[in-house]
Parts: structure tokens; C-alpha cells; sequence
């Protein structure tokens, strides 16, 4: 099965195209963009884009990751990035998600979580899905409670990001609670 595109009120999430490559490069290449996150790198090496662009068609293929171009519909810009990793045999997946700065406080990325947690739970019939925050962005873990994800703990100076200790709180919903809250 190809990896579908999923549709909410104001944005598509669809599959990436190797031709977002130069979007995603600006918009990680953002200092404050990528200290919200543990993977991105600042600066963001060029050609770093394409390079893991590349790498997500064989995840959908194996079963391990969804990742989807957060979109928005009237224009089809992509704005941010929003994803599941996922392992098949817990039946259980991590979701982590980005957007641009410039669209930051509109509730793109709540918007685009619900239908990503719905896809997981109704589409993969996964059991869990989790996420986690550095606490300094806190932004964040609203996006996780407004979908009904309950906070499970916080693990103190968990990672190192650019040279300084950072605490880390997790997230997670099982199916039982999402189709309680349905």
C-alpha cells in the first residue's frame, strides 16, 4: 500500500517529494527551529534535506515510519514536518513533528497530531503512540495534551543539545484511551 495523504480542515499531510527538499532545508536550517529538536543539527549541513528525504520512502516500505509534509491546502506549502516511528511488534510508535517558525502559534501542528493519531490507531491499528518535549518547550507538550495524550513523566537532564543538559518529558495514549475520548 502507498502511504496515504491525510486531509484536516485548514492542511495536507501527504508523502514527501523529493522537490520539498529545498523547504525542508530552510525551514530546519532555522537555529530556533532546530532547538526545539534532538536530531537537527545547526547549522543544518547542505544537502541534508535531500539526503533524509531520500531515506523515508524505504520506512513506510518496512513498516517502520510514517512521515508526512505538513501542508497547507490552499496554497500546498509545506510548512513542517510530522511523523510516526514505529515498531511493528509492540504495535506502538513515537510521533514527532516540526513547523516552521513563521507558523508557529497557529495550531498547524495540534491540527496535523489529531489526524496523525487517528491515522496510527485507526489506519496501522497501533496500541500506543508516545512523544516527548525538552521542557524549555513547553509549546509543545500542549500540543500533546490538547490530543488527549496524558504526560508520563519527565526525565532530567536526559540529553545533551548543543553542549547543554536538557530535560525531557514524555507523553502517550493508548487505544483505549483514544476511543474514549472519541
Amino acid at each position: 500500500m502507498s502511504q496515504p495523504t491525510l486531509q484536516t480542515e485548514r492542511l495536507k499531510l501527504r508523502p514527501y517529494l523529493i522537490d520539498d527538499a529545498d523547504a525542508v532545508q530552510r525551514i530546519v536550517s532555522d537555529r530556533e527551529v532546530a532547538a526545539t529538536t534532538l536530531s537537527i543539527p545547526h547549522p543544518y549541513p547542505e544537502g541534508g534535506a535531500l539526503e533524509w528525504l531520500q531515506s523515508i520512502e524505504p520506512k513506510w516500505a518496512d513498516g517502520t515510519a510514517a512521515v508526512f509534509a505538513i501542508t497547507l491546502s490552499p496554497t500546498g506549502d509545506v510548512i513542517g514536518s510530522i511523523g510516526l516511528v514505529i515498531k511493528p511488534e509492540h504495535r506502538h510508535a513515537e510521533m514527532g513533528y516540526l513547523i516552521a517558525r513563521s507558523h508557529w502559534g497557529h495550531g498547524y501542528v495540534t491540527e496535523a497530531a489529531a489526524a496523525v493519531l487517528r491515522f496510527g490507531f485507526e489506519t496501522l491499528n497501533l496500541n500506543r503512540i508516545f512523544a516527548h518535549h525538552m521542557t524549555h518547550n513547553p509549546a509543545s507538550g500542549t500540543v500533546m495534551r490538547k490530543n488527549g495524550m496524558r504526560y508520563e513523566g519527565t526525565m532530567r537532564q536526559h540529553i545533551i543539545k548543543w553542549g547543554e543538559t536538557r530535560d525531557i518529558a514524555f507523553y502517550g495514549i493508548t487505544r483505549d484511551e483514544y476511543d474514549a475520548k472519541r
